[in-house]
């Protein structure tokens, strides 16, 4: 059986899956730094041609609300690596994995205050100490608690697209005013702006309600990534092609059938639940159908290295991603928010991708990490090499947990 682990001991086919994700989330969120948070769902407001209409219904479909939560699978996957890889070591991985979580946190809180609204890791830090409480589980453990999750949250959305008339009004208001302070704004105004407005204002009951049931509710594909780490998967993706094509073509036209259903009958009250699920559906899909593109590459093909240089750097990509674009769309930089069409959005993710892939290349071919990654790795192992040490040799137990180099 061949392998696939690159030079740090890292499982290859993951930073392939992570890199290649970074392109989906980039082509996502390009409607959020064009439109706003509200206002790409509400495209009337930016005079669109039908070209526009028709490639939005298609990001719809095929990558909005499907890459995340690759992510969230890959950050389960890496979670249980690393801690295998504390334990072989004879390291204690609560104390550093906490540190790790911290780390995290911190840098979700400043990315979403100063820069912008869409971040992610702040929820993934606190989530991480959650997950540690499944880590050690078994995989059957793992399923059913995912699975659970899956369908209550499913459940919970039922019906959740339907708004009243005054929801509506202020809606129009603030993505109307939105186009100006985001087209227009200075950098103070735009922050006072995401600050102090919101069209879904929630009581203190409510906010500690999502507080609590979001980061849970989340946590389906953070446990499939476990999972998936214990059974040891994508560490042989010549052996595995099978499994990955039999999950593939069922996974994918599924997850692509619930996600046209809700752009057809957007109204219909289970929309939400086919939206809910589909999804998570096709973002695991997604991931073996990935497996299966580059097992069938050469290990040293210039795809394959241009997205894994780009997985391995995935956290200072993902926050140079909101620097590029919020200079492009902001007052405070180029000023062409909402201004440029869907299509030519979608064109400038892909070129602001590729960019980021020649540079993620060349920077790795005379680093290790990139330079957010080497940060967070010097707080996590608390040394300035960003290595942990060795406590004490460690038999190759822990329930068959596999080792990784972290």
């Amino acid at each position: 059986m061949l392998q696939l682990t690159n030079n740090n001991g890292r499982v290859q086919m993951m930073d392939e899956i992570r890199g290649l994700c970074l392109l989906g989330i980039l082509i996502a969120n390009m409607l959020i730094f064009q439109f706003g948070a509200y206002g790409k769902d509400n495209m009337r407001y930016f005079a669109p041609t039908q070209l526009d209409e028709w490639i939005h219904s298609l990001l719809k479909i095929f990558v909005e609300g499907s890459f995340m939560p690759i992510f969230m699978f890959l950050f389960g996957y890496g979670l249980f690596m690393l801690r295998a890889g504390l334990l072989k070591k004879g390291l204690r991985p609560g104390f550093m994995l906490s540190r790790r979580f911290i780390m995290l946190m911190g840098l979700g809180f400043l990315h979403s205050f100063f820069l912008w609204e869409g971040d992610i890791l702040l929820a993934y830090g606190m989530l991480g100490f959650v997950l540690m409480i499944f880590v050690g589980r078994k995989v059957m453990t793992l399923m059913i608690w995912s699975i659970t999750l899956l369908l209550l949250m499913a459940g919970l959305s039922y019906g959740h697209m339907s708004i009243t008339i005054d929801e509506a009004n202020q809606m129009t208001e603030y993505v109307q005013q939105s186009i100006s302070i985001y087209s227009n704004g200075t950098y103070g105004q735009i922050l006072d702006f995401r600050a102090n407005e919101n069209p879904h204002q929630l009581s203190e009951a409510e906010g500690l309600a999502v507080f609590i049931l979001v980061p849970i509710l989340m946590m389906p594909t953070f446990l499939l990534g476990i999972a998936a780490a214990r059974k040891r998967w994508f560490y042989n993706p010549l052996s595995e092609r099978k499994r990955y094509r039999q999950l593939a073509v069922v996974l994918i036209p599924l997850g692509l059938i619930f996600k046209t259903a809700v752009v057809l009958w957007e109204k219909w009250p289970w929309s939400t639940v086919l939206q809910s699920l589909g999804c998570q559906i096709l973002a695991l899909g997604y991931i073996v159908g990935l497996a299966l593109a580059f097992s069938c590459m050469p290990k040293q093909f210039w795809l394959r290295r241009g997205v894994e240089a780009v997985g391995r750097m995935s956290l200072t990509n993902y926050l140079m991603q909101t620097v590029i674009c919020t200079t492009i769309f902001y007052g405070y930089g180029l000023g062409v928010f909402g201004k440029m069409g869907v299509l030519e959005g979608t064109l400038l993710a892909l070129v602001i991708y590729v960019c980021q892939a020649v540079v993620s290349t060349f920077m790795l071919s005379y680093f290790h990490n990139g330079p957010i990654e080497r940060l967070l790795r010097m707080w996590t192992y608390w040394t300035w090499s960003g290595r942990s040490g060795l406590a004490k040799p460690v038999p190759a137990k822990h329930n068959g947990e596999a080792a990784a180099s972290v």
